[in-house]
């Protein structure tokens, strides 16, 4: 007897997408993204262990657009982790189980993320930090 060819668990095309849904896949992502922001950041320590030349080379390709938006990027994938990590943190205690809490602290993380990401780029640019 020939079974009907139909997926094997339900995929993204089933689902409605929810915070929830994105929530999870951003952790992953920024997860990613900040293990090559890490890189970055080991290489900027090399090029300033390697002399002046290199490190003034380091600093205007951090200085770029390009290395602006980066680093942007980054801060909000570090922060995005942070707020999710804990919130994640926070369940494996037994807290926020209620589908209404998982919802309101999933935008909680999302926002929140967006949220301090510009306050800290605010910070850093009334204090001079990307010239």
């Amino acid at each position: 007897m020939a079974t009907p060819e139909r997926p094997l668990s339900p995929h993204l095309q089933v689902y409605r997408w929810q915070i929830q849904m994105v929530t999870s896949i951003l952790h992953r992502g920024t997860g990613i993204f900040l293990t090559f922001g890490s890189l970055l950041i080991a290489a900027g320590m090399l090029s300033l262990v390697a002399g002046p030349e290199s490190w003034n080379r380091y600093k205007s390709l951090s200085g770029s657009w390009l290395g602006q938006l980066f680093l942007l990027a980054w801060a909000w994938s570090f922060i995005f982790h942070l707020i999710n990590g804990i919130r994640h943190l926070l369940q494996d205690a037994g807290y926020g189980y209620s589908i209404a809490a998982f919802v309101r602290n999933s935008w909680i993380a999302a926002i929140g993320s967006l949220l301090l990401t510009a306050a800290l780029w605010v910070l850093v640019v009334m204090r001079g930090g990307l010239a």
